[in-house]
């Protein structure tokens, strides 16, 4: 049973690896961020640590920029640390089609396929084989891929997770996960210049609707649950893949990094998904945390 006594000796014993966190991710060690830990994190973790099914997988759905990652490493910090869970975790991103299998599909379907990002240029089949393999009874070894946006490219497989063990828990984080179709007729009006401009006979976002209709819905099924990341609104996107950028520029002497027209194209691939799901998803998410202006967690929200 978790007490408010329990929750405060677990966020001093853990304050010191949770800053650490924190700092390795860019985050700043704010008032509010610091208690994050005791209000949101270590309920959370002990939420999850009663699930019954093993292993019991949880969608983490956000926009890009709204701290999905942070917010996924700091689970499975606790949730090995606390609770004893053997817990495995990955990014919908490490999916992407590799450079090359999009160049092929952008010469087949549509020129915008090459730029990753979008439903239909991920490796499905092997989402869900990483899926079974996870959650059947095979001794093997799991191998799930890493991308590498750096390169924009996926890893040499000597670079990919190696999976032992059955896990306890699953988290799958990503800025589609758990993404729905729209309507067809709702394709009809380009949402910015880019569906204006680039795809004026409108293949390209049927394609990417045509995609969540089909296989990333067998894909999201195997989510138990789904939580979502919600930020304030689309703009915010803009303004946060700006801060990813630096992130990735230090972190990668291969990386050159994007200017600000790029970034600003970029997002435009993928608005037209996160403004619906920014109408739709709090209404069937499990859990919905509510982001501020200010990039902090600062409402939760129960869907029983």
């Amino acid at each position: 049973m978790l007490t408010d006594k329990s929750i405060d000796d677990l966020a001093e014993r853990y304050k010191s690896e949770y800053k650490k966190l924190l700092t390795a991710e860019a985050i700043p060690l704010s008032k509010d961020n610091i208690e994050l830990l005791s209000k949101l994190y270590i309920p959370l973790s002990y939420w999850l640590s009663l699930k019954k099914e093993k292993p019991f997988t949880l969608g983490i759905n956000g926009a890009q920029g709204s701290g999905k990652t942070t917010f996924t490493k700091i689970l499975k910090l606790l949730l090995n640390h606390i609770y004893k869970k053997s817990v495995v975790s990955f990014s919908i991103d490490d999916l992407y089609l590799t450079q090359q299998e999009r160049l092929k599909l952008s010469k087949s379907q549509h020129p915008l396929l090459a730029t990753r990002g979008v439903p239909g240029t991920h490796d499905i089949t092997l989402g869900l084989d990483i899926f079974q393999q996870l959650k059947g009874d095979n001794k093997s070894p799991t191998y799930i891929p890493t991308f590498n946006k750096a390169i924009d490219d996926r890893n040499n497989q000597h670079n990919w997770q190696k999976i032992l063990i059955k896990p306890d828990i699953i988290l799958f984080e990503g800025w589609c996960v758990g993404a729905q179709a729209e309507t067809d007729q709702s394709l009809n009006k380009a949402i910015n210049l880019l569906e204006e401009k680039e795809d004026i006979n409108m293949h390209w976002r049927k394609y990417i609707n045509d995609q969540l209709k089909d296989t990333y819905t067998t894909l999201f099924s195997e989510i138990d649950e789904l939580i979502m990341l919600k930020i304030p609104d689309f703009q915010k996107v803009i303004e946060w893949r700006k801060l990813q950028e630096t992130k990735l520029k230090n972190s990668s002497g291969q990386y050159a990094g994007m200017n600000e027209q790029e970034i600003e194209r970029f997002t435009m691939h993928f608005e037209r998904i996160t403004r619906n799901c920014l109408k739709e998803m709090p209404t069937r998410a499990t859990l919905v945390f509510e982001i501020g202006m200010e990039h902090c967690i600062n409402n939760a929200l129960y869907n029983k």
